[in-house]
């Protein structure tokens, strides 16, 4: 007669280590990138009008490769033109008529792409190009273009990393386990804390600033950054993509690491407009 083996003791869930196996590679791209970015957007003008439109153009080509299964399309070379065209008329100062163009362009992409993910083609026209048109409308204030885009970029930088080690190191409820499982509730409240860091910090620097006012805007630009993430993670998902492209070592494409400023982007810019119209980065650094 056999007797039957004890019980074995369920094992404890372990977390993940607070330091992931790519992260080398991740500060490696970042070292090398963030200080060409940060001097483009320091000359500001054509310069940075170039590096958005480049963003916009790679962006255009991960988002059909993704979405359509195709590297070089028609939808693509519409979605590129529309690109620079509504870069150039936002580099010109005419925020309204890029926008326009954008939309039009979004339009005729969908119509391009009917029958294979016509909607989302439409939509990848909005992601690829309007960031670069609010970035480009509040870099254009001379006196004060230049802190408010280091802010939303610095504020958006923040969030993804405290969210990164503050979700490893506390862990927790997941925010939305179905979209996107490593992110949770935790990663979010300290991607809010590091973005309410960076506004109180400017908001000591920038005459005429709150520290408090800018606090607030940078965890609810946190909150944007957040869901402009989650929603790439969706689209993603539904193509059964663990990245946009491999582009960035260590990061994944472009579209992975511009997913959070897109909404921050175009969030910070509204909210500047609706403040001012005629100088919306004095209005959303001061207001």
């Amino acid at each position: 007669m056999t007797t039957a083996p004890p019980d074995q003791p369920n094992k404890p869930q372990t977390k993940p280590p607070v330091i992931g196996a790519d992260l080398g590679t991740r500060v490696v791209s970042a070292l090398v990138i963030l200080p060409v970015v940060g001097a483009i957007v320091w000359f500001g003008g054509w310069p940075f009008a170039l590096l958005v439109a480049f963003v916009g153009t790679v962006t255009a080509w991960e988002w059909g490769h993704l979405v359509r299964g195709s590297d070089v399309d028609a939808p693509f070379v519409a979605q590129v033109a529309t690109v620079i065209a509504a870069v150039v008329l936002a580099a010109i100062g005419q925020v309204w008529l890029a926008v326009l163009a954008t939309l039009i362009g979004a339009i005729l992409v969908g119509t391009l792409s009917f029958g294979r993910h016509g909607v989302l083609s439409g939509l990848g026209v909005l992601f690829a190009a309007l960031p670069g048109v609010a970035l480009i409308a509040l870099r254009e204030d001379a006196a004060h273009g230049l802190a408010a885009v280091t802010f939303v970029i610095a504020a958006v930088i923040a969030t993804d990393t405290l969210a990164y080690f503050s979700g490893r190191i506390i862990g927790g409820p997941k925010l939305m386990p179905r979209v996107s499982p490593k992110k949770t509730w935790s990663g979010l409240l300290g991607g809010m804390t590091g973005a309410a860091i960076v506004g109180l910090v400017a908001g000591f620097l920038v005459t005429g600033a709150s520290p408090w006012n800018l606090a607030m805007l940078g965890a609810a630009l946190a909150v944007v950054a957040q869901a402009g993430d989650l929603a790439e993670s969706a689209l993603k998902r539904a193509f059964d993509a663990k990245d946009a492209s491999a582009l960035i070592p260590g990061h994944g494409g472009f579209m992975d690491r511009i997913d959070g400023l897109v909404t921050a982007a175009i969030a910070a810019a509204v909210l500047g407009m609706l403040l001012d119209p005629t100088n919306p980065a004095r209005a959303l650094l001061t207001w």
